[in-house]
């Protein structure tokens, strides 16, 4: 069955008439020609699809097209400010955390809302003080919290100093 739905996608609108059983992921490649979020396992594990569902991370080829119908989503190209990368942009290429570049933009994706999580206050399973207005965004945190995400090139020890490079900036405490 279609339906008729409209995603809202790096800041342009699209409509779209979409088959009931289309991911996300599929209706931002197949669809939109939206190449940044990759298609992996297609089961959720490995992150490579990640993008942002209104600031909080998912993977996107967990997530059914019609039930974003209007929500705003945000791939790695889109946390770009036009043809200025975003701070994680750059702190994945001074601190070499990829090789291949193929989990990179679910990567940099995650850790925009690793980040967001960590200024919020949300714990993680290695957060020591649950009562914490602020979270400490530690190395383990760091590491906890981007597990969901795969590199197949063994970038991880690159990664952590990355987001922790933006975090600080950013004013999140470490």
């Amino acid at each position: 069955m279609d339906t008729q739905i409209t995603l809202r996608v790096d800041g342009g609108t699209h409509p779209l008439t979409v088959d009931t059983r289309t991911t996300l992921l599929d209706a931002l490649r197949e669809r939109l020609r939206i190449t940044s979020p990759k298609k992996g396992c297609d089961h959720g594990q490995c992150g490579a699809c990640t993008v942002l569902l209104d600031g909080r991370r998912v993977n996107s080829c967990l997530v059914l097209a019609v039930t974003v119908d209007d929500a705003e989503v945000t791939t790695s190209d889109g946390l770009a400010d036009g043809d200025r990368e975003h701070a994680l942009h750059r702190a994945f290429l001074d601190n070499d955390a990829f090789q291949c570049g193929y989990c990179t933009p679910g990567q940099v994706c995650s850790a925009a809302g690793v980040i967001a999580e960590a200024r919020a206050g949300w714990p993680s399973t290695v957060t020591e003080d649950l009562t914490a207005e602020q979270v400490d965004l530690t190395d383990d945190e760091i590491r906890d919290r981007m597990s969901g995400n795969l590199c197949r090139c063994a970038a991880y020890a690159h990664i952590v100093p990355a987001v922790a490079t933006v975090a600080e900036a950013e004013g999140v405490r470490r």
